[in-house]
């Protein structure tokens, strides 16, 4: 619960969810007629503070998924807080003013001095070798006795607590690079619990237990440094990326998690917590017209504010080939990543089509290379970006025994080069797109994936309605679009790559 996503693997993002619009495979004038009908069960409206509803009605069960999209990732932070947006969705569960407290005002005060402590225990630790070492073991010690303080007020998960009595299920939530979403499901007669809860926890959240809680995502930090594929991961990432954001982990960099403040948490919710940066998507068996009811009566009094600057640094083009090497005593591994498009860029359909052509399933072209003819791997996978801002395409495999990163690395690069050169089949492609249907089915036949797809293309690309269009797009790929784009993209000065090699231990 409440961990980040930092995925490098296969994500697909759905585009449908109606069985017959995922079944056809005539687009244009029959599309737009599933659109029409689609149409008529959605309902949108944006309150007068900025905070937009997207409500689809599905009256095949008595439950309502609600999909709460904040638009702020780890990509909008900057140096010194990284790790910050993983932390306040932890502290998003904390409570408010008036659940999870037995007695708010004397917790304001601990939380207060709690804070000025911290302040000084880090001007006390940045003096280096002149640090006053008796003085700071005693702000520490004061420090520990306002945290023990703070407990004898607090009523621990009780905002969880008071949905899961209710018959709450999937009760989460996840950070990525762009976006953080909180999500819930309930029985429909409890829509106006969730409106009351939902609204409180964004109009006065309070952050406590800041301190604990950022103690807890260091150890999760410090659990993917103990994973030799994390400390790829994050090597590969660091090089891949000179100037965009998108190269620093969600988790963050420990130093920065160890340093943050209330204040600064504080300050992040304010710019990017506003009203006009949060979309709500509610899926199930609901009144539209109750659902603006009870929005207005409950969100419409929070305050309003400016939608924040998109990130505005752009990732130069690369102009040669970098690699990175991690040691350890672990199975080796080989990543290779292209700089690709953003999830709104043309050519976002046709790597798409790439991925699961190449890499996805038993069936692609590296896994029956790879895998099954020449068993040099025991894995293999292509993966697109799917990134508000522009990505990387993904190419892993892990050797089988006896066989090496560079035999992978050969390989893949051969499958590449015929994507150059040779066309793909009708059949290839005619599978790759029934493959991204099948896809699709599976992650929309719930309320919750589709919230979750209609709050992303909503925010991400600007209108709900892109998720047909995007299924139109994936029509469209030709061979000739995979042979342009893999001529343009996978070329070597464009490419990043990572290994894990294994080393001996000494006797």
């Amino acid at each position: 619960m409440k961990h980040a996503l930092d995925k490098l693997g296969m994500v697909v993002i759905g585009v449908t969810f109606l069985l017959f619009v995922v079944a056809s495979l005539t687009p244009g004038a029959a599309q737009a007629q599933d659109l029409a009908e689609f149409e008529k069960r959605m309902t949108e409206f944006t309150l007068c503070n900025g905070l937009k509803f997207l409500v689809l009605e599905r009256h095949e069960a008595p439950v309502v998924s609600f999909h709460t999209h904040a638009n702020v990732g780890s990509v909008d932070e900057v140096m010194g807080i990284t790790g910050l947006a993983h932390l306040f969705e932890h502290m998003a569960f904390k409570g408010t003013t008036t659940i999870g407290t037995k007695d708010y005002k004397a917790e304001a005060r601990v939380m207060d001095e709690m804070d000025n402590l911290f302040g000084q225990i880090k001007i006390e630790q940045r003096k280096g070798d002149k640090v006053d070492k008796q003085h700071l073991e005693q702000l520490q010690k004061q420090f520990e006795q306002a945290q023990e303080e703070s407990q004898e007020y607090i009523v621990h998960d009780e905002y969880e607590e008071v949905l899961s009595r209710e018959g709450a299920a999937g009760f989460n939530a996840y950070t990525s690079q762009d976006y953080t979403c909180y999500i819930v499901s309930l029985p429909s007669n409890k829509v106006e619990l969730w409106m009351s809860l939902e609204s409180d926890r964004f109009a006065n959240p309070v952050l406590r237990e800041f301190y604990k809680e950022r103690d807890v995502v260091t150890e999760e930090r410090r659990m993917m440094e103990n994973r030799p594929i994390g400390r790829l991961y994050e090597e590969f990432g660091g090089i891949a990326y000179l100037a965009h954001p998108y190269g620093v982990s969600v988790i963050g960099h420990m130093s920065d998690i160890r340093t943050l403040t209330r204040p600064e948490a504080e300050a992040f919710f304010r710019k990017y917590y506003n009203p006009s940066n949060l979309t709500i998507a509610i899926v199930g068996d609901v009144d539209p017209q109750e659902i603006k009811r009870l929005a207005e009566k409950y969100f419409a009094g929070i305050p309003g504010g400016s939608r924040p600057e998109p990130v505005e640094t752009e990732e130069p083009p690369q102009r040669g080939e970098r690699r990175v090497t991690v040691e350890d005593q672990s199975q080796p591994r080989i990543i290779i990543g292209y700089h690709q498009t953003s999830v709104n860029h043309p050519d976002n359909a046709v790597f798409q089509a790439v991925a699961w052509i190449v890499g996805s399933g038993r069936t692609s072209r590296l896994y029956k290379s790879l895998v099954k003819e020449k068993k040099i791997a025991v894995s293999v996978y292509a993966s697109p970006g799917w990134n508000k801002y522009p990505g990387l395409f993904y190419f892993s495999a892990v050797p089988a025994k006896g066989h090496t990163n560079q035999e992978c690395e050969e390989a893949i690069y051969a499958e590449i080069e015929k994507l150059k050169t040779e066309p793909v089949s009708p059949e290839e492609l005619v599978k790759a797109k029934t493959q991204v249907r099948a896809g699709l089915i599976r992650l929309l036949d719930s309320n919750d994936g589709l919230a979750a797809e209609l709050a992303f293309y909503d925010v991400i690309t600007g209108d709900w309605r892109n998720l047909f269009e995007e299924l139109n797009k994936i029509e469209q790929v030709t061979a000739e679009d995979i042979q342009r784009v893999a001529g343009e993209y996978f070329t070597r000065k464009n490419r990043t790559v990572g290994v894990i090699e294994t080393v001996q231990t000494e006797n």
